[in-house]
C-alpha cells in the first residue's frame, strides 16, 4: 500500500470516523479530510500529526508504508515481554501460516502461467508479513539467549 493510501484509510478507518478522529488530533474535520485526501497536491499530515494519527489510532499501516517503500520492515519492538517457549512456538507457527500465504499467492499468479504487474503487491505483502514474523522471532530469541 502506498503512504497516501495508507493515511486515508487510517484516517477514515478510525473509531468513531473523521470527526472524532479531528477533534482528538486537534483539526477541524473538513482539514483532516483534506489532508488524508491521497489526490490533494496541497494539504499534507505532517510528521508530528502522522506520528498522533497512528498513537490515536493503533493503525501503523503508515510506518510499513513508509519503510516499505525505503526497503526496510517494521519489527514492533517487544518490551517487558518475557520470552517462553510457548511464545516461541507462536511465533514459529505464525511464520508458517504466512508462509502458507505466500505459496498460495505464488501459486495464484503463476495458475495462468503469465505474471502480471498487478499481481506482485500481493506477494510482496505476504513475503513482507514472513520477513516481520522471522525477524520477530530472532528477537525474541536473542532476548532469551544467556547473557
Amino acid at each position: 500500500m502506498n503512504i497516501r493510501d495508507a493515511i486515508y484509510q487510517t484516517v477514515h478507518g478510525a473509531a468513531g470516523g473523521v470527526e472524532a478522529l479531528a477533534i482528538r488530533m486537534g483539526l477541524r474535520a473538513q482539514i483532516l479530510r483534506n489532508k488524508a485526501n491521497p489526490n490533494s497536491t496541497t494539504n499534507y499530515l505532517s510528521p508530528i500529526e502522522l506520528d498522533s494519527l497512528m498513537a490515536l489510532t493503533g493503525d501503523h499501516a503508515v510506518l510499513h508504508a513508509l519503510a516499505r517503500n525505503h526497503g526496510y520492515i517494521c519489527i514492533k519492538a517487544q518490551e517487558d515481554v518475557t520470552a517462553s517457549d510457548m511464545a516461541i512456538l507462536e511465533l514459529v507457527t505464525q511464520v508458517w501460516s504466512a508462509s502458507g500465504v505466500v505459496g498460495a499467492e505464488v501459486h495464484a499468479v503463476l495458475t495462468d502461467g503469465v505474471v502480471e504487474k498487478h499481481e506482485l503487491p500481493r506477494v510482496e505483502t505476504a513475503i513482507y508479513c514472513v520477513v516481520q514474523a522471522l525477524n520477530e522471532m530472532a528477537a525474541r530469541l536473542k532476548g532469551m539467549a544467556e547473557k
